[in-house]
């Protein structure tokens, strides 16, 4: 459970601290006075989404930090955090830059802060009930009570099955039509493409040879010149070379170091003689052949033009091929495909009309038991003559939540039968018809457990409860309804931590921790306080809710409410 609360530097708090207890936590307040502020912050410190223009003007980060009981919860050990006391949440939030969330002091990411934030507390925000003008959120709610999601879900997967393999038939169809073009296409392709005999960097070696063959005139001339100098012409330079070895031998004989210098001079000599053969042979290959340039300007063109229609390169032309290769085969088997995919989608098709037809029967039996629950709710929320009906229509076709169109009918008074939900319920109404689907479904998790769960809930009762949170939920009431909604909220305490914000002194009046949020208006600035009341701030506040001001009249009845005698 949520035992208490720190928010520094959000929206208009400055720094706050709230201690909670283990069942009914009244919050209650002024209008304005920061009471839902304190939500936002519960729901900021377990994922939501956060900006910069929460953070208190002035201020360069706002921090909010929740310590819970739970020390058992299976996260950490998946998370492989140690905790022997309990779970520190801290979320940062800065003016600039990225936020950071913290289990315990370890750093985890918003997605795992937002899935752990699930298990601990579950919000009920005051505009929470629109969801029931949503036609959709009916069948959702049906499932949740009758324990169906699992199989919803289920048949969800095969409806995506069904239609990955509707949409593959249905291309592998429009393939067929058009695959004889195809194919004949696919074939001139591929044939165009063996016959030019293509090789793997073809076109870079085409293109270097090409290159000599157009400066033929000025390679002959350079290697003619170059052979002459070194090896040919009179006094070349072997001729010279050869000579100024004779020399250098001559001093060998007389001077011992000249040997290095001879040395080098026998070394360089039979390379230069190896440069001249090399020489040479450039020379004899650089003949003008015009007939070899001209095919290889047909080949080029030719390369060239594959490359416009199949891709850049020869490689990327020789893909091409393969893949062409690829889909033609897959043509020519067309019909085996469609056979195995057509055959393969019938079973599916049979399977989710199965599943769709088995949901739908127990949705039928739910959904007089849901109408019997909720009328029960209602009727101890003040609605004593109001009906409630699940409509259930069957569909045309299968959707992915089966065949089933669910609505909800709702008829506040005796005589009006019941009409859809989402055009006769006013906010009021729709605010109880939530707060009851919630009882219902803590009496129906209530009624699933054994004696040992039960045993188990009262020993965890202080530390592995999960927490409730309704923010004026109880809008548009009062009186004797305002008495029942409040009943209600008790009888949830008993199996879960509730915090509740409220305007309505008879809510009030049945807390286990009542704390006043109370926004201070100093002169330059503004502070918020939550304090715990007991005795006589609480008789007065309870007085102040009731008639707006502290009176005789407005004290005797809060003391009234609260049980104290006089």
């Amino acid at each position: 459970m949520l035992r208490e609360l720190r928010i520094k530097n959000f929206t208009i708090i400055d720094d706050l601290s709230i201690n909670f207890d283990s069942c009914l936590n009244v919050l209650t307040g002024e209008t304005g006075a920061g009471k839902s502020i304190i939500v936002d912050a519960i729901g900021l410190v377990l994922g939501d989404k956060a900006s910069a223009d929460m953070i208190k003007s002035g201020s360069r980060e706002a921090g909010i930090e929740a310590y819970f009981d739970n020390s058992n919860h299976p996260a950490l050990k998946e998370l492989s955090i140690e905790s022997d006391e309990g779970i520190s949440v801290r979320r940062n939030i800065p003016s600039q830059g990225k936020g950071r969330a913290y289990i315990n002091d370890t750093a985890i990411s918003l997605q795992t802060l937002a899935g752990i934030g699930e298990s601990l507390i579950n919000i009920h925000g005051q505009h929470e009930h629109q969801g029931l003008l949503k036609k959709e959120s009916h069948l959702i709610l049906l499932d949740g009570f009758a324990g169906l999601t699992g199989e919803a879900a289920s048949l969800k997967d095969i409806y995506d099955e069904v239609l990955a393999l509707r949409n593959k038939v249905n291309q592998l169809k429009e393939r067929i039509r058009e695959r004889s073009q195809r194919i004949e296409f696919l074939r001139f392709q591929i044939n165009e493409i063996d016959a030019a005999n293509l090789k793997s960097g073809e076109k870079e070696a085409v293109e270097d040879e090409m290159k000599i063959l157009l400066n033929l005139n000025k390679l002959k001339e350079c290697s003619e010149t170059a052979y002459g100098l070194i090896y040919e012409s009179q006094g070349s330079c072997i001729e010279q070379m050869s000579q100024a070895l004779s020399k250098i031998r001559d001093m060998a004989g007389f001077d011992e170091n000249a040997k290095e210098l001879l040395n080098i001079m026998e070394t360089t000599i039979p390379q230069i003689e190896d440069a001249a053969l090399l020489l040479r042979k450039f020379k004899d290959k650089y003949d003008i052949d015009p007939q070899r340039l001209t095919e290889l300007d047909e080949r080029l063109d030719l390369i060239k033009r594959l490359e416009k229609k199949y891709g850049e390169g020869v490689d990327a032309v020789l893909k091409y091929r393969d893949d062409a290769e690829e889909e033609l085969k897959g043509l020519v088997t067309a019909e085996e495909q469609q056979e195995s995919l057509q055959s393969g989608l019938d079973a599916k098709e049979t399977e989710i009309k199965a599943m769709s037809d088995k949901l739908s029967n127990k949705r039928i039996a739910a959904a007089k038991k849901m109408e019997k629950a909720i009328l029960g709710e209602l009727h101890d929320l003040g609605f004593q003559k109001a009906d409630f009906k699940v409509d259930i229509k069957k569909r045309a076709d299968i959707s992915a939540h089966g065949m089933d169109d669910v609505e909800f009918l709702f008829s506040a008074n005796p005589g009006e039968p019941p009409r859809p939900l989402i055009k006769v319920a006013s906010g009021g109404e729709l605010s109880r018809i939530m707060l009851a689907l919630k009882c219902m479904e803590i009496q129906g998790v209530k009624s699933q457990e054994s004696e040992k769960d039960k045993c188990s809930k009262l020993i965890t009762h202080n530390s592995e409860l999960q927490t409730l949170i309704f923010d004026e939920v109880d809008a548009g009431i009062g009186g004797v309804t305002a008495q029942h909604v409040g009943k209600r909220l008790k009888e949830i305490a008993g199996t879960y931590q509730v915090l509740c914000i409220t305007h309505l002194p008879q809510i009030a009046a049945l807390a286990d921790n009542h704390l006043k949020v109370e926004k201070i208006m100093g002169k330059d600035a503004v502070k918020v306080t939550v304090e715990p009341l007991t005795g006589g701030k609480r008789q007065d506040e309870i007085a102040r809710m009731l008639s707006g001001k502290i009176t005789d009249v407005s004290l005797k009845h809060a003391r009234e409410l609260l049980g104290v005698k006089v």
